[in-house]
């Protein structure tokens, strides 16, 4: 049986605002939010924390195994949001949304999160780099791939039309396919 609805990939440099749209246009869409570092940290899918970096050693196979059971490749209607995106099959998603921002806005943005040292200059040598966009390119077919801006409030609004459009049209051109 085919999807009724596209499973989107929100992702990003953290603080460039993936959960604020993803918790948005899962309100907007009547969309599942999947917040994968919780689903890291709630269940236990990493090998401890690397302390450099202040952040979790993921157990990539365990969580995939966990979002693989949850059928999502059959349901649709999930957005998933995480700050990398190149480990999720290509036929569980339809739509890599990529936000950017800004350097200093970011930087005023992870300074207030409390990063400091290496977590802060990794992040911002990443957006500056755009490596993630980068990753997403290379691990998905050009056409699925979306890079937004997310510098200001009215973006995230602005970036919500856009996405509730795509939506509208993925149902159109997917209607005879049940």
């Amino acid at each position: 049986m085919a999807r009724k609805n596209p499973n989107i990939v929100i992702t990003g440099t953290p603080g460039v605002g993936k959960t604020t749209h993803a918790e948005q246009l899962a309100q907007s869409l009547g969309f599942r939010h999947v917040s994968v570092n919780q689903i890291v940290k709630d269940e236990g899918f990493h090998e401890g924390r690397d302390e450099k970096l202040g952040s979790w050693v993921v157990d990539e196979d365990k969580l995939l195994d966990y979002l693989e059971a949850t059928n999502l490749s059959e349901t649709g209607g999930v957005i998933l949001d995480w700050h990398a995106c190149e480990l999720f099959p290509e036929r569980w998603i339809d739509l890599v949304i990529v936000l950017r921002c800004d350097s200093t806005v970011l930087y005023d943005r992870l300074t207030a999160r409390g990063y400091k040292d290496k977590k802060l200059e990794e992040n911002m040598d990443s957006e500056i780099m755009q490596v993630l966009l980068d990753e997403a390119r290379e691990s998905y077919r050009e056409e699925i791939v979306v890079e937004l801006r997310s510098d200001k409030d009215g973006d995230v609004e602005g970036n919500i039309e856009r996405v509730e459009m795509w939506v509208d049209q993925w149902r159109k051109d997917h209607a005879g396919e049940e």
